[in-house]
């Protein structure tokens, strides 16, 4: 279980919540609302102050490395500093059947980054985050560039993370979407969270 208590930085109210294993939380709001800045903060990827834990244990007493692969953010815009694709995988051979379950071809290790689309770009992104098996997964709009088909195929594979056993928090400004995936969602309007049911 994920515990967020008092959680706040510049332009974010502060925010409390729990998720539970298994469990999809929906975060919805305009663009600016502060959606991205709550991620990014139970990640610790920038300056925030309350107290996060995972299963009882507080994000303050572990390195930070550990932290961001047992709670991986995953960015609308993944970060990408080399050439190609498979150079930003550890073992693309254990990515592999990922990439093809959402829907890339298979020979896309070989490609260099520049020839990406968008959409290839944030499954691309969603799989180096899923290699490294996070308990908790921040999706910030990860099916922003997709067309219907790919985003269901990145609905099922998040789908099938949560009935093993790990959580997502997933900012999505489709509303279909977010009732597919969660039973009550964080809303947020000028940096103040509210909580509601779908």
């Amino acid at each position: 279980m994920l515990v967020v208590r008092d959680l706040t930085r510049d332009g974010l109210a502060p925010a409390s919540f729990t998720l539970d294993d298994g469990e999809c939380i929906a975060v919805r709001g305009a663009s600016g609302s502060g959606k991205t800045l709550l991620l990014r903060a139970i990640a610790d990827l920038d300056p925030n102050e309350g107290v996060v834990t995972l299963d009882g244990a507080e994000r303050m007493a572990m390195p930070a490395p550990e932290w961001r692969r047992k709670v991986t953010y995953i960015a609308a815009e993944p970060g990408w500093w080399t050439d190609t694709v498979e150079q930003h995988f550890t073992d693309w051979t254990a990515a592999a059947a990922l990439v093809r379950e959402l829907g890339l071809q298979d020979d896309c290790g070989n490609w260099p980054i520049s020839r990406l689309s968008t959409g290839e770009r944030q499954r691309l992104g969603l799989v180096r985050a899923l290699m490294l098996r996070p308990q908790v997964l921040l999706l910030d709009e990860s099916t922003s560039g997709l067309d219907d088909a790919a985003a269901a195929a990145v609905e099922r594979v998040i789908c099938a993370r949560l009935r093993d056993g790990a959580s997502a928090i997933w900012v999505t400004h489709d509303t279909a979407q977010a009732r597919r995936l969660a039973r009550r969602a964080l809303a947020f309007d000028g940096g103040r969270m509210c909580e509601e049911a779908m």
